[in-house]
C-alpha cells in the first residue's frame, strides 16, 4: 500500500474530463410550482377541503393536482355539510319524547356508515392520485371537472 506523504512516489496522472452529457434529462411535462411530483402533490391535494384549498391556490401549472384539489374542496364542502345537517337532525331526533333515544341512536348508525363511505371514498382518490390515475369521484368529479374547466388558465 503506498504512502501518501511519501515524497518519492510520482503524482497521480490527472483523470481525464467527463464526457459531455448526450442525452440530457427531460424536462417535466407538466412542471409544478409546488417543487413536488405531480402525484405527490395530488395525493396530499386530497385532504378534504383544507388539501383542496392550499393546492388550487399554490398550483398553477398543473392540471393533474389542480383537478384533484378542486375535487376535495367539493368532496369536503359535501362532507362538512352533511356534517352540519347530521348534527341538526341528531339533536331534532334526539328531543322528540318517548321513541327520541331509539330515533337517536338508529341515525347514529346511519351516521357512521355513511362517514365510513366518505373515508372509503378519499382513500381510494389519494391512492388513485398517488398512483398518477385520474379518477372522478362519483357525482363530485363532473362537477370539478366543469369547475376546472371554467376557470382554466
Amino acid at each position: 500500500m503506498p504512502d501518501p506523504a511519501d515524497p518519492t512516489q510520482p503524482p497521480p496522472a490527472p483523470s481525464p474530463s467527463p464526457a459531455p452529457e448526450v442525452n440530457p434529462p427531460a424536462p417535466e411535462v407538466n412542471p409544478s410550482t409546488t417543487g413536488l411530483p405531480s402525484n405527490v402533490a395530488a395525493a396530499i391535494a386530497c385532504i378534504p377541503l383544507i388539501g383542496g384549498i392550499i393546492f388550487y391556490v399554490l398550483e398553477k401549472r398543473d392540471s393533474f393536482v389542480r383537478f384533484y384539489a378542486m375535487q376535495s374542496i367539493i368532496f369536503g364542502a359535501a362532507w362538512l355539510l352533511f356534517n352540519i345537517v347530521y348534527a341538526i337532525v341528531h339533536v331534532i331526533f334526539a328531543s322528540v319524547p318517548a321513541i327520541g333515544v331509539f330515533l337517536s341512536l338508529l341515525w347514529g348508525l346511519v351516521g357512521m356508515l355513511i362517514h365510513l363511505a366518505f373515508v372509503v371514498v378519499w382513500v381510494i382518490a389519494t391512492i388513485k392520485a398517488f398512483t398518477n390515475v385520474r379518477w372522478d369521484i362519483p357525482y363530485v368529479g363532473p362537477m370539478a371537472r366543469k369547475q376546472f374547466e371554467g376557470s382554466a388558465l
